[in-house]
């Protein structure tokens, strides 16, 4: 009716409009948004087919595995005073502070950018209550409990971000803020250093970004995330911490893609994908895409995200899971995908 003139008819021979056809099925949610997803990717030339068909596991799902060597956190024997208003601690000893930031790269000694410049090295409240926890610094006016409670007069969800933040320390990761880029951190791998050389920035490769399963956001917002890592060619990473879904979100379509020799179909090939298709202005919950994640992962596939805009143009996320040795937490690498 959309694309190629058709007709749809009822028993008395009385022509049926394309949105009193779509009325029948009204119970259906986000009927518009899903119809929208489908018909892109069908005319790209490829198949589609209703999640429902799913039987079994179709193993083209690849884990990404990082480099995980473990951490052990340096005993510093430095003393800071933290600044609640402003989630930030100081460290005034000169000789301490510049062994935290060249040592273990923790903190901000001097200015950004311009470490000679200053005397100072700044914690920021992540990097506090680590240092604190793990007892490499005190704090002089405050204790682990303290600096956890005004942390989350700011942020109710800091400590599902903190956790995700220790899980990457720990395993030798340097991870600093990654506001610049609208995610919770920029990570850099085991062994990076602020500089290399005078005037060699070491740039990060990867930003993560925090989702817990309690949280709600826009999908035009996880979309905006994404963009901005791909336009600094940065990879994506999404933490969803807490408990596991209770159960799956079954998604809405399989996705068959393109072959060397062809077009893959249900006769020829498996899916590739498992598509959750969602508007712009949707709001989600960790939780929820945490259980289309992991209905993908049972059927040996990727999902797929179709963000229908209001424009109703289709933009393609892939979800990618990764593995970081001996972590109690799932990531996920999300890149923009052109079909």
């Amino acid at each position: 009716m959309d694309v190629r003139n058709g007709r749809c008819t009822g028993e008395e021979g009385t022509e049926v409009s394309f949105n009193k056809l779509a009325s029948y099925f009204s119970d259906i949610p986000h009927l518009i948004t899903r119809y929208y997803a489908f018909k892109d990717w069908r005319d790209r030339g490829l198949v589609i087919r209703p999640a429902s068909e799913a039987t079994g596991n179709y193993d083209r799902a690849p884990t990404h595995k990082y480099p995980s060597p473990g951490y052990e956190v340096p005993v510093y024997d430095a003393s800071a005073r933290f600044y609640p208003e402003d989630n930030l601690s100081i460290i005034d000893d000169v000789e301490k502070g510049e062994q935290m930031y060249f040592g273990d790269w923790y903190g901000q000694y001097g200015t950004y950018k311009a470490d000679q410049h200053g005397r100072f090295n700044k914690l920021d409240i992540y990097e506090t209550l680590f240092l604190l926890r793990h007892g490499s610094i005190s704090i002089e006016n405050a204790d682990e409990e303290t600096v956890v409670r005004e942390a989350k007069k700011s942020n109710p969800f800091f400590e599902p971000i903190y956790n995700v933040y220790e899980d990457w320390r720990m395993r030798g990761f340097v991870v600093k803020t990654g506001f610049k880029f609208g995610t919770h951190f920029r990570i850099y791998f085991p062994g990076a250093s602020p500089s290399r050389g005078q005037d060699d920035w070491i740039h990060s490769k990867h930003v993560l970004h925090v989702f817990p399963r309690d949280m709600q956001l826009l999908t035009s917002e996880l979309s905006r995330a994404i963009r901005v890592a791909h336009s600094v060619k940065k990879t994506f990473i999404l933490a969803i911490p807490g408990d596991k879904a209770a159960e799956k979100i079954q998604g809405d379509f399989l996705l068959y893609h393109r072959k060397k020799d062809g077009i893959e179909t249900p006769e020829n090939g498996r899916p590739r994908y498992l598509m959750l298709a969602l508007s712009e202005d949707e709001r989600i919950s960790g939780a929820y895409l945490a259980g289309a994640i992991e209905s993908a992962k049972s059927l040996g596939i990727n999902l797929m995200l179709a963000i229908v805009d209001r424009e109703t143009s289709v933009t393609y996320y892939r979800v990618r899971r990764i593995e970081l040795k001996d972590s109690r937490y799932e990531y996920y690498e999300i890149d923009w995908k052109q079909p």
